[in-house]
C-alpha cells in the first residue's frame, strides 16, 4: 500500500515536475537566444572602435540575461534535486518491501520443506484412516505452494521496478551533473563579462566620460524641449485671451455672452474658442481611446511619467517615446490646425497641432511637410522621424488639454 501511494505520488509529482521543467527549458532557450543576439550586437559595436550608449546597454543587458540564465539553471537544479529525493524515497521503500517479501518467502520455503515427508502419495495410500486429513493437508500445501510462486513473481516484479527506478535515478544524477557543469560555465562566463565591462570602461575612460557628457546633454535638451513646448502652449493661451479682449472691446459692454462668436472661457487654463473650435474640441474629446497612432508601425520605448535618465537625473516624460521604422512618416492623430512649427534644442523639428482646447505635439522630426496655420486632416502626414546616432527612429508624442499634459495611452486606440 505504501509503495502504491508513493508511486502514485511519483506519477502526479512527476507530471508537475515535467511541466515546470518544460516551462523553464523554454525560458532558458529564449535567454540563450537573447545572449547570442547581444553577442552579435557587441561584436558589431566593437568593430566600430567606439564606446557608445548602445555598447554599454548591451553589456549591461547581457550581464542581466546571464544572471537570469544562471537563476534558470538553479531552478531546474532544484526540480532535479526534488526528483532525485522522491526517486531515492521510492528506492528505499521498494528495497524495504523486497527485503520483507524475501524474508516471508524464506519462511514459506522452510515450512514447505518441513511438511514434504507427510505429503507423499504413498503415505496417503497406506495411511488410509487419516486419508481425509492428509488430503486437506495436501490441498493446503498446494495452495501454499501457489502462494510461494505468487510471492516469487511479485519479488521479481518489485525487483524490476526497483531496477527501473534506479536507472531513472542514474539519469537524474547525470542530468544534475550536466546542469551543475552549465552553472559553473555560466558563472565563469558571467565573471568574464563583468571584467570585460570593467576593462571596456577603463580602457575607454575618456570616451566613457564623453558618453556621460552626451547623456547629460541629452537630458538637458529633454528638459529644455519640455520647457519650450510649455512656453509655446502658454503663448497659444495668451494669444487666444488677447483676441477675446479685443473682440469684447470692439463689440461693447452690452454684448451678451455667447453672441460674440467666442467661448466665455477666459482663465489661464483654457483657450477662448469659437463655436467651430468648441465643436472640434468636443469631437476630439469624444474620440478618447479611439485616436489613431501617430505612426503606422509603433513600439513604445518609454511610457508617460517620471523616469531616471541614463545620466542619473530624473526627467518627466510628458508623452510617449515611440520608435518606428527608419524614414517613417508621422501623421496627425486628428483634424486640426498647425499652430507651431519650431526647432528644438537638439536641432530637430517640432510640430504642434491644435484641436480646439487640445494640442498634440510631435517632436524629433527630420523634415516637416506642413506650415503654421495649415489645416490638417486625421492621418495627414506631418513630417519624417529623425534617425538618431544609434540608428533608431524615435520621437515623442504628447497630448495637452490647454496647459495640462495627458497620458496618450488613454487617448490612442488600444
Amino acid at each position: 500500500m505504501a509503495v502504491s501511494v508513493l508511486l502514485l505520488f511519483l506519477g502526479i509529482g512527476g507530471d508537475a515536475f515535467s511541466q515546470n521543467r518544460s516551462s523553464l527549458e523554454k525560458e532558458k532557450a529564449k535567454i540563450e537566444k537573447e545572449i547570442k543576439k547581444l553577442n552579435k550586437d557587441l561584436s558589431s559595436v566593437r568593430a566600430d572602435k567606439k564606446l557608445t550608449s548602445k555598447q554599454l546597454n548591451a553589456l549591461n543587458k547581457k550581464i542581466k540575461e546571464r544572471e537570469k540564465l544562471i537563476h534558470n539553471i538553479n531552478s531546474q537544479l532544484g526540480i532535479i534535486n526534488q526528483e532525485i529525493s522522491v526517486t531515492q524515497d521510492s528506492i528505499r521503500t521498494l528495497s524495504g518491501q523486497i527485503d520483507s517479501m524475501k524474508t516471508e518467502y524464506a519462511k514459506i520455503i522452510r515450512a514447505l520443506y518441513r511438511e514434504r515427508i507427510y505429503l507423499s502419495r504413498l503415505n496417503l495410500i497406506y495411511d488410509s484412516k487419516d486419508f481425509n486429513n492428509r488430503y486437506l493437508h495436501r490441498k493446503y500445501f498446494r495452495e501454499y505452494s501457489n502462494y510461494r510462486k505468487y510471492q516469487a513473481d511479485l519479488i521479481v516484479e518489485k525487483q524490476n521496478r526497483l531496477n527501473d527506478v534506479s536507472k531513472t535515478l542514474e539519469q537524474q544524477k547525470n542530468e544534475q551533473a550536466g546542469f551543475l557543469a552549465q552553472e559553473v560555465a555560466n558563472k565563469k562566463q558571467l565573471n568574464s563579462e563583468k571584467k570585460q565591462k570593467e576593462q571596456t570602461i577603463k580602457g575607454y575612460d575618456k570616451k566613457a566620460q564623453d558618453l556621460q557628457a552626451q547623456l547629460k546633454t541629452k537630458e538637458k535638451q529633454a528638459r529644455q524641449l519640455q520647457q519650450q513646448i510649455q512656453r509655446m502652449i502658454n503663448e497659444e493661451i495668451r494669444k487666444a485671451q488677447e483676441a477675446k479682449k479685443k473682440q469684447t472691446a470692439s463689440t461693447g459692454k452690452g454684448t451678451k455672452p455667447g453672441t460674440s462668436g467666442t467661448s466665455s472661457k477666459g482663465s489661464s487654463n483654457s483657450l477662448s474658442l469659437t463655436p467651430q473650435e468648441e465643436a472640434l474640441s468636443k469631437d476630439f474629446q469624444g474620440n478618447k481611446g479611439r485616436l489613431p497612432w501617430p505612426v503606422e508601425k509603433a513600439s513604445v520605448v518609454r511610457e508617460y511619467g517620471v523616469y531616471t535618465h541614463p545620466s542619473g537625473g530624473q526627467v518627466m516624460n510628458n508623452g510617449l517615446e515611440i520608435q518606428t521604422s527608419v524614414g517613417g512618416g508621422v501623421r496627425s492623430v486628428f483634424q486640426g490646425e498647425v499652430s507651431k512649427v519650431f526647432t528644438g534644442p537638439n536641432q530637430q523639428k517640432v510640430v504642434m497641432v491644435r484641436h480646439g482646447d487640445y494640442i498634440t505635439v510631435y517632436t524629433d522630426l527630420e523634415s516637416v511637410a506642413v506650415k503654421e496655420g495649415s489645416k490638417v486632416t486625421t492621418k495627414q502626414r506631418l513630417g519624417t522621424v529623425h534617425t538618431n546616432d544609434e540608428g533608431k527612429a524615435q520621437f515623442n508624442f504628447q497630448i495637452w488639454k490647454v496647459s495640462e499634459c495627458q497620458n496618450p495611452r488613454h487617448w490612442l486606440a488600444k
